[in-house]
């Protein structure tokens, strides 16, 4: 049987959400947007769910929550929609070299189309200082966005201490919670967020469903075009089932963190530890503490990402070499590169994210089988580098 550890990847889907979103696939199939009863029926079931995910965050008034195709598309919308309701007042926006793809893709699009955008540094911990971003600052920024947490090494951003500054200076600022959002509290008050990004699939609900929110107040430009649902924020016809999955997911997710918090990181840390005491020319890359209780991110020496990910997965353990997003890319993780970590000589980072179905014997499995196959990735590696390796 394997063992799974790549939560920070997507997450399976909990029963009790397949059971919440069954109805609306066949005797409730209604259009959200119809006036029927059957259509009504939805609208009713869509505007619940709605709800929920706006009191998870703190919110009061529900319709600050756009319903999006996922947490790519909720980026997007964010970054390139404020960019062009603002541009009139200025076209520079901030944020960080370890974005999510998504953001960072999202601001290449945008200084193709005449915007300025500041990639700010990370310190070696992977942290990034209040300050670098007061100081980045211009007369015409518009729009800062910076995630909550990273999704490879799973640290932590000040967030709270940003939100404050954005706030006083009166500039939008967005953050991306997919990532921490059903793992940490996530309020958009305290966190002075004024768009905030959330994903399904990452909390054990279905795939193609994120969320925004949008303050009130906050003016967006529309990047997809027709109907007038979701506010005028976003047109298509509604995605009923998965909209409901997702708010079911909310609601365990709420329940259950205060005892997977302390559970995951149990768990982490005893991998860590084996894996760190266990296994010489190992590196953490993270901050200790300041980071999402279910991530480790390790670099071994010696040992390509990808070899040592593709050996793991024949026996049987699924990890990442980083983001799902950047399966396949040729380069070495940008997020490790912007940590100073050189991969020719520290080695490729894997990063392992614990989840709900994770328990200590998977953990000591792993800690027991990965000192061989280490073992035999940098043997490899060595002789195929033609290094002569004594029997």
């Amino acid at each position: 049987m394997s063992i799974y550890l790549d939560y920070n990847a997507t997450t399976p889907m909990r029963p009790e959400v397949l059971d919440a979103m069954k109805p609306y696939f066949d005797s409730h199939f209604g259009n959200a947007g119809s006036v029927h009863s059957r259509g009504r029926e939805a609208k009713r079931a869509l505007e619940e769910a709605r709800e929920t995910i706006a009191s998870a965050l703190g919110v009061r008034e529900k319709e600050a929550v756009v319903f999006v195709s996922g947490g790519t598309e909720g980026d997007n919308l964010a970054i390139k929609g404020v960019a062009w309701a603002a541009r009139e007042r200025g076209r520079h926006i901030v944020t960080s070299a370890v974005e999510h793809r998504a953001v960072i893709g999202a601001c290449r699009a945008l200084e193709q189309q005449g915007f300025e955008v500041t990639y700010l540094p990370i310190d070696a911990e992977g942290l990034i200082d209040p300050e670098t971003v007061e100081r980045s600052l211009r007369a015409d920024t518009t729009l800062i966005s910076l995630m909550h947490a990273n999704n490879e090494t799973g640290v932590i951003f000040p967030i709270a201490e940003i939100g404050q500054l954005t706030r006083e200076r009166g500039i939008v600022f967005h953050t991306d919670a997919v990532q921490t959002f059903g793992r940490l509290p996530v309020n958009v008050e305290t966190h002075g967020a004024d768009l905030l990004t959330l994903s399904g699939h990452k909390i054990y609900g279905p795939k193609g469903i994120g969320a925004l929110y949008v303050r009130p107040g906050t003016r967006i430009v529309p990047q997809i075009h027709g109907g007038e649902q979701e506010q005028g924020a976003r047109a298509g016809t509604e995605n009923v089932a998965a909209a409901i999955g997702m708010a079911c997911a909310v609601k365990i997710a709420l329940e259950s963190m205060p005892t997977e918090h302390y559970r995951l990181r149990t768990l982490r840390d005893r991998l860590e530890t084996g894996i760190l005491g266990r296994i010489t020319g190992t590196r953490r890359n993270g901050d200790q503490d300041r980071r999402l209780p279910n991530t480790s991110n390790i670099s071994f020496h010696g040992v390509r990402e990808d070899s040592l990910m593709a050996a793991l997965d024949l026996e049987g353990v699924e990890v990442s070499a980083g983001a799902a997003c950047a399966s396949g890319a040729p380069e070495s993780s940008y997020v490790l590169q912007a940590m100073g970590r050189r991969p020719e000589i520290d080695g490729g980072g894997i990063r392992f994210s614990l989840g709900a179905a994770t328990t200590e014997a998977e953990i000591e499995r792993v800690i027991d089988l990965l000192p061989g196959v280490v073992e035999r990735v940098r043997t490899a590696t060595l002789q195929g580098a033609g290094v002569r390796v004594r029997a």
